[in-house]
Formats: structure tokens, C-alpha cells, sequence
């Protein structure tokens, strides 16, 4: 595989004394695992944030092998991970799109929502401008993977929206991130709580 194409870095763990492996979703090619030479340096810590929009370059050598990824920031979202609120609803976010997802299928509606919705995280003055994202997005999510059921019912105000947020959690929890619980539903909880203090 070698392609070049717009992604969104979900996560990234390190790897060696320099190196990262990064899980990167694209709208044509799905969820991409990749190594990242010098992704623990100075000059790439900026990039390897999650939420980042970033173009990679892929480029593999043999069909066994993780593909050698480059990295170049297009739009950062590293200045919200000093906001406690927004930090949350971003790891949580990406952490369950880097669970959930199976490699190398293209989803590019989901692609394009979580976009969208890292973008009004961005900008939103508060969780209520970007928590029907929130609930969009776990839908979509849900249904993609072949999860979904009937519509949810709508959320006008946020006692009803926080209501909602409960029911996903559970079916996520069950149908999606069972066997995975650990740091992506203590994501999850932690965004809840923060969620809840706003009454």
C-alpha cells in the first residue's frame, strides 16, 4: 500500500526510543495503522496529538509489514487538550473511532461526522453547541457497524440530551468496546461526568 491522502490520528502509542505507531482514519482507505519514524520527538509532538487533522504518506515494503507513515499537520486540535471539557469529549471520541472500527474499510460518512464534529468541539462556546454532535456521531457509529435500531427519540433540551448520552453509553459499551472496556470506557465516564457538572 502506498497512497497519500487526508486523515484524521486517532491515537498513537510509542514505539522504540523514537518511533510511534499511529492509527490514522481516512475517508477512502478506513482505519490505517501505521509506524511513525520519530513520532516521540520535539519536533513531531505537535502532530501525534488526537483530533489532529494531518495528511499522511503511507508507504509499505512487504504485505506483512506495518506501513512507514509520514505525518504533516493540516489543522491542529492540540490547544483544546489544555481545556478539561473539550480534552474529554476529543479522547473519547477518537479512542472509541480506534476501537470500534475494523482496518482498511472506508467509511467515509463517518469519516466526514467526526470531522464535522472535532470542528464545533473546536469553536462550540460550550458542550451544548457540539453535544448533538455527540449523539449524531455514536448513532452513525452504531449503525454503520451494523448496530442500529429504530431512531432515537429527539433530545430538544439538555436534561433529555444527557438522557440520551446514558442509552448510548450502554449500547456502545455492549454491542461495540465489549472485551475493550478499560481506557476507552473510563474515556467515556470521565467525559460523562464532566458533562454532568453542567447540570
Amino acid at each position: 500500500m502506498n497512497l497519500r491522502a487526508p486523515a484524521i490520528l486517532l491515537a498513537s502509542r510509542h514505539q522504540g526510543e523514537t518511533g510511534a505507531i499511529a492509527r490514522l482514519l481516512t475517508a477512502e482507505h478506513g482505519l490505517i495503522t501505521a509506524y511513525v519514524a520519530g513520532g516521540r520527538g520535539r519536533q513531531m509532538r505537535a502532530v501525534m496529538v488526537p483530533g489532529n487533522r494531518v495528511a499522511v504518506e503511507l508507504t509499505t515494503r512487504s504485505a506483512n509489514q506495518l506501513p512507514f507513515a509520514r505525518l504533516e499537520l493540516e489543522h491542529s486540535r492540540a490547544a483544546l487538550m489544555t481545556e478539561p471539557l473539550p480534552a474529554a469529549a476529543i479522547q473519547w471520541v477518537c479512542g472509541l473511532s480506534a476501537t470500534a472500527l475494523p482496518e482498511r474499510q472506508a467509511y467515509p460518512d463517518l469519516y466526514e461526522a467526526l470531522d464535522a464534529l472535532l470542528g464545533a468541539i473546536a469553536v462550540a462556546p460550550s458542550a451544548r453547541g457540539w453535544v448533538s454532535g455527540l449523539i449524531a456521531y455514536e448513532t452513525m457509529l452504531l449503525r454503520e457497524l451494523g448496530y442500529g435500531g429504530g431512531a432515537l427519540p429527539d433530545a430538544p433540551d439538555w436534561p433529555a440530551q444527557h438522557a440520551l448520552l446514558g442509552i448510548l453509553e450502554r449500547q456502545l459499551s455492549h454491542y461495540l468496546l465489549a472485551g475493550h472496556k478499560g481506557d476507552v470506557m473510563g474515556a467515556r465516564r470521565l467525559l460523562t461526568e464532566r458533562l454532568a457538572r453542567m447540570g
